[in-house]
């Protein structure tokens, strides 16, 4: 049976008590999945929370960005800063000295601070005087990374974020990222992770669709809108035709979501109760998609 079909038919409920918890069961149930979409997918479906969902679609995200990470790794990107992640606000610094390489600097906010950290950081400045940025794959559990769990946000309060502190930590050569660090990794990843996160919220209401009774109606629409993702994630994310149909998809969601809204006084009280409360993850980064939408269009407008 393939994946779709047996997120429509449903899949088992189960409860996690913590995120590493959840983690460690989808590692395994995912591990046939070489796709990091159908990853994103079929840990949504299986998760029994919002937030759950979102952390194998980050996950699955992260692992469609770095190819070389391993299915089972949970990694992070770490960009944001004090200033914020555009390449100007970067401070972190990846610098040489007798002792080889040396990271340096300070990232905020960092969802899910996983076993795998890759850091956005400055290695000197181009011709033009702009920063030269890279990305550094970094182990969390190596020398002078101090990781600084941060409170619980009010949605989704199960996911971790934690500030980390790089400390003159070593890196090796094949540590760093071949290639420009913000517009081959950085500035990609917001469409990747939309693909992936998107992905997994779907599977997760297929999965309650089918456990519920929701209308079959609806359920077909959400599919649809599932094969439009999976079949984004093999495109080029820096496409403007992929921002526009991706925009078109996560309208699609939102659409769902409004439609499904009388159909959640079929779920236990506790479902519905807790969704509500997480829901406003769905909202993050609403400005910053619009604009790549907008900018998309343009884009196309060009080669009129």
């Amino acid at each position: 049976m393939g994946l779709l079909t047996e997120v429509l038919a449903g899949r088992e409920a189960r409860e996690f008590a913590s995120v590493e918890e959840f983690w460690a069961w989808h590692v395994e149930d995912a591990r046939e999945l070489p796709r990091p979409v159908d990853r994103a997918l079929a840990g949504g479906a299986s998760a029994d929370r919002l937030g759950y969902a979102f952390a194998a679609g980050y996950a699955a995200a992260v692992q469609a960005l770095v190819p070389g990470i391993q299915p089972g790794t949970l990694a992070s990107l770490a960009a944001t800063e004090e200033g914020g992640a555009h390449p100007k606000a970067i401070k972190t610094e990846l610098s040489r000295g007798e002792g080889g390489w040396r990271l340096s600097g300070r990232k905020q906010l960092v969802t899910l601070a996983g076993s795998e950290l890759m850091v956005l950081a400055r290695q000197g400045e181009k011709p033009d005087g702009r920063a030269d940025l890279v990305l550094v794959r970094v182990g969390r559990s190596r020398p002078g990374v101090r990781v600084e769990p941060l409170p619980a946000l009010p949605f989704a309060p199960e996911i971790p974020h934690a500030q980390i502190a790089f400390e003159e930590v070593p890196v090796e050569p094949a540590d760093v990222l071949p290639g420009d660090g913000w517009e081959k990794w950085v500035k990609p990843f917001r469409t990747v992770e939309d693909i992936h996160v998107h992905a997994a919220l779907l599977g997760h209401l297929l999965s309650l669709g089918a456990r519920y009774g929701w209308e079959r109606a609806l359920r077909e629409r959400i599919a649809a809108t599932l094969v439009t993702l999976r079949a984004l994630a093999t495109a080029d994310p820096s496409s403007a035709g992929v921002h526009v149909a991706l925009a078109g998809a996560i309208a699609a969601s939102k659409q769902a979501l409004r439609e499904l809204e009388p159909a959640w006084a079929s779920a236990p009280p506790a479902v519905r109760e807790r969704w509500e409360r997480d829901r406003p993850l769905l909202q993050v980064a609403e400005r910053a998609r619009a604009a790549r939408e907008e900018r998309a269009w343009q884009r196309i407008a060009e080669h009129r």
